[in-house]
């Protein structure tokens, strides 16, 4: 995820965070098969789909604190 789209991230709502999470993990999984069956020629994709999901959860748990 680049610094734009980043900042972008911070600016959208819960429900649209959780929507973008919901989303990267299927593409994760759907990585994670291809891996397995051979067809994944790019590797460090799943790398960066795993940080970008770690990254919008950060986000969702800071607005919950923020929030309470």
């Amino acid at each position: 995820m680049k610094r734009s789209e980043f900042q972008e991230l911070k600016n959208k709502p819960l429900p649209e965070l959780q929507k973008v999470v919901s989303e990267k993990r299927e593409r994760l999984q759907s990585l994670r098969f291809d891996l397995s069956a051979g067809k994944v020629k790019n590797v460090s994709e799943i790398r960066k789909v795993r940080k970008d999901i770690a990254q919008a959860l950060t986000l969702i748990q800071k607005q919950n604190n923020k929030n309470q």
